[in-house]
């Protein structure tokens, strides 16, 4: 299918002039981002090295988008780290990436330069990759080209790695399903070390379209730059909704919004497009191995509540029951997804084997359950491991989440199981909001069968996110395990 970046010089030949990237302090054209991209590869193929992996420590702004650029036009393999990563987990990236230079800023480079990695600072780099020549042959064939990171079931990090053709195929979802095109701006308020908002800053500039983009995200410079420049799409995750909602400016202007990460509660759906009055919300169902699985576009989200929507362009999608045979509709069964878009696969040790996520015929779960309607939309139930199992009893947490979010005093809430010596699992909730837990239980009651109603319940005023914008709710659980030990230790003294 080609290289990511394979569209750059058709459009430095035809739009030269066109901005291809805006931030608060810089305009970068089609035709200078082409030669910078150009570069960039030729610099890293001066390098003296057989493994051509670049890490990248870096906040949002031109010169991290420029370096991985760069990198996937040259055929090397990018690694971004996360800058909120302590040094313990940046090592343990590290180790496990095998990057042979990592390029990262004058300040964090007191903190990296002692690993066992050549660490550079990225204004040297950049007077560097200027002298290099502006000319540049597009390498053939569908090379590796990024590594992100999950979580092993050891709690050890796990990569996944990624091939050109993968999002070169998401491409066509972003033309087909989101129905973006050359023409639109499109607003980048997150940080790139969440695929979504490095893919939507990449897609945007494959499609030839103009990248708008924030460097650090706050509600209020993200509603001022929609009101005052001309945007016309725009990639969040549900807590940034929430924060723009706080902001409350309203804009009036056709504005594409592009969402994942979590589900996005219908009150805020609803509250949000009274104040982006003339809104088309997109929110796709995915997973950061297999990218793109369902879309709910605007028109269905409005009659069609609680789905997540249709399967993308090009992706096939199968609910199965235990023993494989296809569910029939709204029966619920595990989901599999079979697409070009998928991650090649895993590693777990450096220069170990990838082990990929396909089956022989090319399918592949995340082991998420749900269940397809009879008008052929999409429903999720839960994931698999997040599953309760109280008194024997399968309980998905996501539909206490749906109920309780519905409550006009939760801002937000997160659902898990606890371990209890009769019950074997017992459900808990962890609130953000003003309500107490008698006036949640009688709202459950009203929603929920009785089993279902959570039994602990713990509140918060603030949650712990990831830095993709979700609850953090490993680091949730250990704070409630962490409450539980000393609650019943002060009760045994």
């Amino acid at each position: 299918m080609g290289n990511i970046t394979a569209t750059y010089p058709t459009f430095a030949t035809l739009t030269p002039e066109k901005v291809a990237i805006h931030t608060k302090n810089q305009q970068i054209r089609y035709q200078k981002w082409d030669v910078m991209v150009n570069q960039t590869a030729n610099w890293l193929n001066s390098l003296p090295t057989v493994n051509k992996t670049l890490g990248i420590l870096l906040p949002n702004g031109i010169p991290f988008l420029q370096l991985f650029a760069g990198a996937a036009r040259a055929g090397w393999v990018v690694v971004p780290y996360d800058r909120k990563w302590n040094l313990r987990e940046l090592e343990n990236k590290v180790k496990l990436s095998r990057p042979s230079v990592i390029v990262t800023t004058k300040e964090e480079y007191a903190q990296s330069n002692h690993m066992k990695a050549n660490v550079r600072i990225v204004d040297e780099i950049l007077q560097e990759i200027s002298l290099f020549s502006s000319e540049f042959h597009e390498v053939e064939g569908n090379p590796l080209f990024y590594i992100g990171f999950t979580s092993g079931t050891t709690g050890n990090p796990k990569a996944f790695v990624r091939a050109h053709d993968s999002w070169v195929a998401s491409f066509d979802c972003s033309r087909f399903d989101f129905e973006l095109e050359d023409t639109d701006n499109v607003l980048i308020p997150g940080s790139f070390i969440h695929s979504h908002f490095l893919y939507g800053a990449i897609s945007t500039l494959y499609l030839g379209g103009t990248v708008y983009l924030l460097e650090k995200f706050t509600p209020t410079e993200g509603m001022l730059w929609l009101e005052t420049h001309p945007i016309t799409a725009l990639y969040v995750v549900p807590t940034m909704v929430d924060a723009f909602l706080k902001v409350g400016i309203p804009i009036d202007k056709p504005l594409k919004v592009i969402s994942s990460g979590a589900k996005w509660s219908e009150k805020s759906k609803k509250a949000i497009r009274q104040l982006l009055m003339d809104v088309k919300i997109y929110e796709f169902y995915g997973a950061g191995e297999m990218s793109f699985v369902t879309v709910l576009a605007d028109r269905d989200g409005r009659r069609k509540v609680g789905t997540v929507g249709r399967p993308c362009r090009g992706v096939e999608v199968q609910i199965r029951r235990s023993n494989q045979e296809l569910a029939q509709p709204n029966e619920t069964g595990k989901i599999y997804v079979k697409s070009k878009l998928l991650i090649d696969g895993y590693f777990e040790q450096p220069e170990g084997p990838i082990h990929t996520i396909q089956d022989e015929q090319g399918w592949a779960t995340v082991d998420d359950i749900g269940y397809f309607d009879e008008d052929g939309f999409l429903y999720i139930a839960g994931r698999e491991h997040n599953m309760i199992l109280y008194g024997g009893i399968n309980i998905f947490p996501e539909e206490i989440e749906k109920v309780l979010s519905l409550h006009p005093d939760v801002e937000e809430v997160a659902v898990m199981g606890i371990a209890n010596d009769y019950w074997g699992q017992m459900v808990a909730a962890v609130v953000k909001g003003k309500s107490s837990s008698l006036e949640l239980k009688r709202f459950c009651k009203k929603h929920l069968s009785s089993y279902k109603i959570p039994r602990k319940w713990f509140f918060r005023s603030e949650m712990p996110y990831t830095t993709s914008g979700k609850i953090a709710r490993a680091k949730l659980r250990k704070q409630i395990e962490s409450e539980l030990t000393c609650n019943e230790s002060s009760g045994n003294r």
